[in-house]
């Protein structure tokens, strides 16, 4: 009888049981591709601090082993990236196309979890390149979103953003740059700029060469200099295993 009972009980938990794993919340791309390895690559939805905290990105299962969360993309230009700090801090675009996820959700993805970065990039020429850090995060507010990246491999792009390690978050309107004048504003981006850039994502989107304007394009400089504005480029994260 005892053994009956426990069986019963067990059968009427079965669904309460599976109802609370149902209700687990992924908080990156990686745990998204954790909960079901066959999911392609998309727009998906994270909570990176929480159940309350809900965002969409777009989930790279494929690059480098996928399971990438996209925080950066650029794509076709259709978007403003000239934004001030408030729009740097909590987000901007959509996750279908052209955006940037915020810099609190960048902070608490990498303040919870070692993680690593892969920036992917491609030109009008239709050649693709990457970059590949094994450690990068990203500081609260309080310390200016200050970056650390580090740990280089190399995918044909060059290390672009070896300049930027250690450095704060600057945008037109709010000035944490290395240089006596403002790096955003001479660049027209927002980025982790020291003085000024090797690398400039956030930039103007200007369809490749570009001579007449200095280094204000979507520039990677150890890839296409500081002329070059790319076709496509995306920086994306996900835990170290």
């Amino acid at each position: 009888m005892k053994l009956l009972s426990v069986i019963f009980v067990l059968v009427l938990l079965a669904p309460v049981l599976t109802s609370c794993k149902k209700l687990v919340q992924p908080k990156d791309c990686s745990d998204i591709h954790h909960q079901d390895k066959t999911r392609p690559s998309g727009v998906y939805t994270i909570y990176p601090l929480g159940k309350t905290s809900a965002v969409q990105v777009y989930c790279d299962m494929v690059s480098e082993g996928g399971r990438w969360t996209v925080f950066q993309r650029r794509m076709d230009g259709t978007l403003n990236f000239y934004r001030p700090w408030d729009q740097y801090k909590t987000g901007f675009g959509g996750a279908a196309g052209e955006y940037w996820l915020g810099l609190d959700n960048i902070h608490q993805l990498t303040h919870q979890r070692k993680s690593e970065l892969l920036v992917d990039m491609e030109d009008f020429d239709g050649k693709k390149v990457f970059a590949r850090y094994s450690s990068f995060s990203v500081e609260s507010e309080c310390d200016g979103y200050a970056l650390h990246v580090s740990g280089f491999t190399n995918g044909g792009a060059g290390d672009s953003m070896q300049q930027h390690n250690n450095m704060k978050f600057t945008t037109f309107d709010k000035d944490q740059d290395a240089w006596s004048d403002n790096c955003a504003r001479a660049f027209l981006g927002g980025f982790w700029y020291g003085a000024c850039h090797h690398a400039n994502p956030n930039g103007v989107y200007l369809w490749g060469a570009e001579k007449k304007h200095f280094a204000v394009g979507v520039n990677w400089y150890h890839f296409k200099g500081h002329h070059y504005s790319m076709k496509s480029i995306s920086m994306k994260i996900r835990p170290v295993k």
